[in-house]
């Protein structure tokens, strides 16, 4: 038997937390493994317990959700952050998803909405709502400030590169990579594991915010 994702709560609110952990009880998919009340007991929770998955409040005392994913980005556990809040503006979810959150989910979310954001960040995606991913990178290029020219780099990266990853941050799959550059899906496969390798990134979206944050791609 699979064993369940193991989540910890951070969120000043009792009884929101108290609802969350009656929601997932009946889930055997899923595991509460502790709860916090704010980020700095949510750090030191997170090193204890070590959680797949921090359903991460924006706004806390002692340590807000945005400075505890700063902290966690020198962290070297493997805990996948969910922004679970309110409310939320682009700018937030572009600084989040830049600090390190693999998730989005308003907390007037249907239940099943936030079980199948946490199934897909363990899975290595991102979830942002029900936003859709060129929507995202719109809110990404507009929260970017624009690369100096004189400090631009290249990263060794072919022509045949740069182009792939512009479609990258348009929000295209490979198969319209490939329809639009008129090669195999395979080819782009072979493109992106080239660029990966140079960027250090290791995945599309972390992709798409290098390429902005370094002037790789247009912030207009």
């Amino acid at each position: 038997m699979q064993q369940p994702i193991r989540i910890l709560i951070a969120d000043d609110h009792p009884v929101f937390r108290e609802g969350l952990i009656s929601i997932f009880r009946n889930e055997p998919e899923f595991t509460i493994v502790g709860e916090a009340s704010d980020g700095r007991q949510a750090l030191q929770l997170i090193n204890d317990l070590r959680p797949d998955v921090l359903l991460l409040d924006l706004l806390m005392p002692a340590l807000t959700g945005l400075a505890t994913l700063r902290e966690l980005s020198n962290s070297a556990i493997p805990v996948r952050p969910i922004m679970l809040t309110a409310a939320i503006a682009q700018e937030q979810i572009a600084q989040a998803l830049q600090l390190g959150a693999r998730g989005i989910v308003l907390k007037d979310a249907p239940t099943d909405v936030l079980f199948q954001s946490i199934r897909a960040v363990v899975n290595g995606q991102f979830w942002v709502g029900q936003t859709q991913v060129k929507d995202l990178i719109e809110a990404l290029r507009s929260h970017a400030a624009p690369a100096n020219d004189d400090s631009k780099k290249q990263f060794g990266l072919t022509v045949r590169e740069r182009d792939v990853i512009g479609a990258i941050a348009s929000g295209l799959t490979n198969r319209e990579i490939a329809e639009n550059f008129s090669i195999s899906e395979q080819t782009v496969k072979h493109h992106l594991r080239n660029i990966f390798d140079k960027t250090g990134v290791s995945n599309r979206l972390e992709l798409a915010i290098f390429a902005i944050n370094n002037g790789l791609v247009p912030t207009e």
